[in-house]
């Protein structure tokens, strides 16, 4: 494992730092005929892994340890490698072996047609080889034991990467409740998007939010976009990228945490959803015993019954809004920004188009 001082919660490694130790192993059974048992590979700081290794036929494997992060659908993951010398003058070639996906689509780290191995592991596996055999030109090849099926609960079908996961990492390290992965991923789509020359792209917050948006929209490109709690994250990197406009669509229960300003939604850091409603009801002249009604609704689809009852559903009309702007402002007016409220049979309930 690696040699740092652990905090409470035990740090792994990453699918990179594995494949580098393989790919070492493979480096020394090649020249020397020895089957190494454990092999020590460092990350682009020089932070050294000692990792054990096993033969596995015409490769080595090491099994991913995720540390305490159980989050990690590649924990106990077998990562195997192989190495050979091919002809050529002093290069290293990677290959996708079974499991390991292939990019299609321009945007991501690494050009379409490569293994999806991003440019830190590559470079780690390089460095690893390269202390085993110094000059000649080498072929790579990674794979994962059931890869096409653990990439199916990642973003890599969203990005164009097919047959398998990406082999990541940028410490070589596994931080455990590290959410940056997704944030990385969600700003690695948006690149995706971009190339693909579309410049207003639709956001929703999940799976059904998607579904719902294509289908109103009758959306079938690659421009939809799940930001999930992190609408702030996509709206930035969506104006940097140079999108001109964007369209966040969801669910109230969402979308007016965005309308209180709340711009990372996860329920353990912002709510304010009746909040913000009760307040713009107010506004439109809702009465004092309509607005304890909707305070004290258990659900939000609950107040959303309400609302329409008692005549008052154009409020969706002005939170949308306030929701264009709040988002506007954010990004300091580079894009267009419109709001879409949808209900949860997948109908509109109100908008605001910049």
């Amino acid at each position: 494992m690696c040699d740092r001082q652990r905090d409470t919660l035990r740090a792994g490694v990453t699918t990179g730092t594995c494949a580098a130790a393989a790919a070492k192993a493979s480096a020394i059974y090649l020249i020397s005929g020895r089957t190494p048992q454990s092999v020590t590979v460092r990350n682009l700081e020089g932070l050294e892994f000692h990792l054990d290794v096993s033969r596995e036929g015409d490769c080595f494997c090491v099994v991913k340890d995720s540390g305490d992060d159980r989050s990690d659908i590649t924990d106990g993951a077998k990562i195997l490698a192989r190495v050979e010398i091919i002809g050529g003058e002093n290069d290293i070639v990677f290959m996708a072996g079974k499991g390991v996906g292939v990019v299609t689509l321009p945007g991501l780290k690494v050009p379409p047609g490569e293994p999806a191995i991003n440019p830190i592991p590559r470079e780690m596996i390089k460095r690893a080889v390269r202390e085993v055999i110094p000059r000649e030109s080498i072929r790579v090849i990674i794979s994962v034991p059931h890869g096409e099926e653990l990439a199916r609960k990642t973003f890599n079908p969203r990005l164009g990467i097919i047959g398998g996961i990406s082999i990541l990492g940028t410490t070589g390290v596994v931080k455990p409740m590290n959410e940056q992965a997704l944030i990385d991923s969600l700003t690695l789509e948006l690149s995706m998007i971009h190339s693909l020359g579309h410049r207003e792209i639709f956001i929703a917050f999940a799976g059904t939010g998607e579904k719902f948006t294509r289908r109103i929209f009758g959306i079938h490109g690659r421009n939809v976009i799940q930001c999930g709690n992190y609408p702030g994250h996509v709206l930035d990197e969506s104006a940097k990228l140079g999108f001109t406009h964007a369209i966040i669509c969801g669910h109230p229960g969402k979308l007016l945490k965005v309308s209180a300003g709340n711009f990372i939604t996860h329920s353990r850091v912002a709510d304010g959803r009746l909040e913000s409603l009760c307040a713009h009801l107010a506004l439109m002249g809702a009465g004092q015993s309509l607005i304890h009604r909707i305070y004290n609704s258990n659900t939000t689809n609950e107040a959303i019954n309400i609302i329409t009852a008692e005549g008052f559903a154009n409020v969706w009309n002005n939170i949308a809004r306030v929701i264009s702007f709040k988002c506007e402002e954010r990004v300091s007016k580079a894009m267009k920004i419109s709001a879409v409220f949808i209900d949860s049979d997948g109908n509109i309930l109100g908008a605001y188009h910049a």
